[in-house]
C-alpha cells in the first residue's frame, strides 16, 4: 500500500483550532490521509433502450443499469463532517463538526426522493442555520443525456476499512497551492455498491489556499445502509434543497429589466443547474430542457454546501458600513415576506451611494415554503442607489425576487 502522501487535521482538531479552545479539546494529531480512484465516471450504463418517444424539448428518457434504478427506500449513507472558515482563532472565523445523513426517503416512477440532514456528534441540532433543517430533493432514475465525472489528481489504489468493511479503492490527490489553488484529496470505492448515492465516496478533504478565503473542509464515510424495498411517502418539498425547484430573479441595468429564471435538477448522482431569460407568460412546465444544464457529481455539491455554511456566522449577515437591520415587507407575487432591510454607504469619496438589501427575516418562515436552499439565503433584493443632492434616491441597478415553485412531481 501506497503511504500517504498529505496530511490532514482531524474533525477535532479543525473545531478545537477554530474555536481556539486549547487545552480543554481532545487530542489534535493530524490524522494521515491518502489518495482516490472511484466507481465508473460514466452514469447509466451501456445496455439503454428509449422508453419514451423524444419531444423537441428533450430527449428521450432511455432506462440502463444504473445502481439508482435499484435505489430502495431505507438505502443511506452517513459521513462525519468537519470545516473551517478563517484563520484558527479568528474573532470572524467559523466551524461546524457533526453527521451528514444522506437517505432514500420514497422511490415513485423514474424518481427517487432524498432527505439530507445534518446533526451534531451527538444527533443535536446544529447551529447553524443553513444545516438546521432536514431538505428534501427528487432524483431522476433514467437517462436523459450523458453524465460524466472526471476524476483528477494523482491515483494511487488503497483498501481502507470504513462502515465496517474493507474496499477496493482508488485516492485521487490534486494539489493546486502552487498555483494559488486548493489542495483535494478524494477517496473511492472501486465498486461503489450501497456508496451510490454519492458515486462511491469513502472520504474528501479540501484545504483552501492563496488567495482564497483560508479553511477547510471535510468528509469522511461512517455508516453505509442498503433499505428494505418499502414503496415509502414523498416527503413535503417545504424545505428543498434545489433539485426539483426554480426561482426566477428580475434583474435592472441601466433602465432595462428583464427576468432570469434558474432551474435546479438531479440526475444519477449529479445535480443539474440551468439559467436563462425567463420565458414570456406563466404557464406551462417551468423547467423541462437540462440538456445543456451544468452537472456536479453530488458529493462535491454537498462539500461545496457545507463550506457555505459556514457562512455567515449571524443572521442577517453582517455588511460592512451598514445602518441597524429595518424590518420591512416585500411582496412576491401574491406572497408578502418578512424581510430585513441593511442599507449601507457605499460607494467612493465624495460619491453618495447605498446599498439596500433585503434578507428573510426567518429563512425557515412558511412563507417561503418550496423556495431553493441557495435562494432563500440569499438576498431576496439587492440594489445600489445614487442619492441625489435633496436625498432622493436614484437606482442604479441591482435585481430581486418574484417568483419561485417546483418543477417535478
Amino acid at each position: 500500500m501506497r503511504k500517504p502522501t498529505a496530511t490532514f487535521l482531524s474533525r477535532s482538531a479543525l473545531v478545537c483550532a477554530a474555536l481556539a479552545l486549547g487545552a480543554g479539546c481532545e487530542s489534535t494529531k493530524p490524522r494521515a490521509v491518502s489518495p482516490t480512484d472511484g466507481v465508473p465516471v460514466t452514469q447509466g450504463g451501456a445496455a439503454e433502450s428509449p422508453t419514451e418517444a423524444a419531444t423537441p424539448e428533450s430527449p428521450a428518457p432511455q432506462k440502463g443499469n444504473s445502481p439508482w434504478q435499484r435505489a430502495r427506500v431505507g438505502d443511506k449513507v452517513v459521513y462525519a463532517f468537519s470545516g473551517i472558515r478563517g484563520q484558527p482563532g479568528d474573532a470572524n472565523g467559523a466551524a461546524a463538526a457533526g453527521k451528514l445523513t444522506l437517505e432514500v426517503a420514497a422511490v415513485e416512477g423514474a424518481w427517487v426522493w432524498l432527505t439530507l440532514g445534518f446533526t451534531s456528534d451527538s444527533g443535536k441540532p446544529l447551529e447553524q442555520p443553513k444545516l438546521s433543517r432536514v431538505l428534501t430533493f427528487p432524483m431522476r432514475t433514467d437517462t436523459t443525456r450523458t453524465l460524466e465525472a472526471e476524476r483528477e489528481g494523482t491515483q494511487s489504489a488503497e483498501q481502507p476499512t470504513a462502515a465496517g468493511r474493507t474496499w477496493e479503492a482508488k485516492r485521487y490527490l490534486r494539489d493546486n497551492r502552487p498555483v494559488d489553488g486548493p489542495l483535494e484529496n478524494r477517496l473511492y470505492a472501486v465498486d461503489a455498491g450501497p456508496l451510490y448515492l454519492t458515486n462511491g465516496l469513502l472520504d474528501a478533504s479540501t484545504t483552501l489556499a492563496g488567495f482564497r478565503v483560508p479553511g477547510s473542509y471535510q468528509l469522511t464515510l461512517v455508516e453505509a445502509k442498503q433499505g428494505t424495498g418499502d414503496a415509502g411517502k414523498v416527503p413535503e418539498r417545504e424545505s428543498p434543497l434545489g433539485p426539483g425547484t426554480w426561482f426566477d430573479f428580475e434583474a435592472e441595468s441601466e433602465g432595462t429589466k428583464s427576468v432570469l429564471r434558474t432551474c435546479l435538477g438531479a440526475e444519477r448522482g449529479f445535480v443539474l443547474r440551468s439559467e436563462g431569460l425567463a420565458p414570456a407568460g406563466s404557464g406551462g412546465e417551468p423547467c423541462k430542457d437540462f440538456e445543456q444544464a451544468g452537472a456536479v457529481p453530488l458529493e462535491e455539491a454537498l462539500l461545496s454546501f457545507l463550506w457555505d455554511a459556514l457562512d455567515p456566522k449571524q443572521w442577517p449577515p453582517a455588511i460592512h458600513n451598514a445602518a441597524p437591520p429595518v424590518r420591512e415587507t416585500l411582496t412576491v407575487g401574491t406572497k408578502k415576506l418578512a424581510v430585513l432591510q441593511l442599507d449601507s454607504a457605499e460607494g467612493a469619496e465624495g460619491l453618495k451611494q447605498v446599498g439596500s438589501r433585503m434578507f428573510a427575516a426567518d429563512p425557515w418562515d412558511k412563507t417561503l415554503s418550496g423556495l431553493a436552499h441557495e435562494a432563500r439565503f440569499s438576498p431576496l433584493s439587492d440594489f445600489l442607489y445614487r442619492v441625489a443632492p435633496k436625498g432622493k434616491r436614484e437606482s442604479m441597478g441591482g435585481r430581486k425576487l418574484v417568483d419561485w415553485g417546483a418543477w417535478q412531481p
